[in-house]
């Protein structure tokens, strides 16, 4: 069985302010060292459901956080950032039996994290896909679903495992916190690495085709900037349109298109 596995920081169990997620922070190596467990965790949890191949994908900021050595084999991990639209899903195709997503965060807006944004904290307010607030799980689910790769399992924040429920309502959730206000209410550190463990190897022991993503036959895409300036110069992407003072509008029936306006105005 071939997995890949897409990892973010800010629902790592603890995470809770942007310097314990920043590099340099004074609290970054403990969570950094928490998603390192959390990703082994469920690198655990898939060899034991019969994984023989594990790609993971550093999904946060540099891109260079998982500590590799502490990852058993037979892990494959994809460090920094190539530019590829793909973004958090590079390297995936359609070799892979399923998808994982460990680390997940509320959307931008959202109260079920105080480090809920999507894409970007402090450039983007919100991005909505056919109507939808739009996630970066959902963002990664789709390309999955381009793909053909079904999604079993997400772990992070509670608000995110509801969100991605909705979307798959037959793949494995693991909320490690939830978020009220400015905090967080954790698990133990490492009660939260177990539940990782036991639930990708049901995950993966499971039907795989039922938690196919669905994916839309034509997007309708808006991206609400934080700034006016954003969306003006974002409004001359090919096929964007400026919509409102702060929003530009993009259209396609093709998702790979959608991925290089997010690769480029994001």
């Amino acid at each position: 069985m071939k997995v890949y596995m897409s990892v973010d920081l800010e629902g790592i169990c603890g995470t809770t302010h942007w310097d314990e997620v920043t590099r340099g922070g004074e609290r970054y190596h403990e969570f950094q060292k928490q998603m390192t467990a959390e990703t082994a965790a469920a690198c655990n949890g898939a060899i034991k459901a019969g994984a023989t191949q594990i790609y993971v994908r550093d999904g946060h900021a540099s891109a260079k956080n998982i500590i590799a050595s502490d990852l058993p084999e037979p892990t494959v991990l994809i460090r920094g950032w190539s530019r590829h639209p793909y973004m958090m899903m590079q390297d995936l195709d359609d070799s892979f039996d399923a998808a994982l997503m460990i680390g997940y965060h509320s959307l931008g807006g959202s109260p079920g994290n105080p480090l809920a944004h999507t894409m970007s904290s402090t450039r983007v307010a919100r991005i909505t896909i056919n109507g939808l607030e739009t996630s970066e799980f959902l963002i990664n689910s789709y390309t999955a679903a381009r793909e053909q790769v079904p999604v079993v399992f997400v772990s992070g924040d509670q608000a995110l495992c509801a969100h991605a429920s909705t979307h798959i309502p037959d793949m494995q959730t693991a909320a490690v916190k939830s978020g009220s206000g400015n905090s967080t209410v954790n698990l133990h550190p490492q009660r939260a690495c177990r539940e990782i463990e036991e639930k990708v190897g049901a995950a993966l022991s499971g039907n795989l085709q039922k938690c196919m993503p669905t994916l839309p036959n034509s997007f309708d895409v808006r991206i609400t900037y934080t700034s006016s300036m954003e969306a003006y110069k974002n409004s001359f992407f090919p096929g964007a349109t400026l919509v409102e003072d702060n929003t530009i509008r993009f259209e396609s029936a093709d998702y790979f298109e959608v991925l290089k306006l997010f690769l480029f105005t994001l």
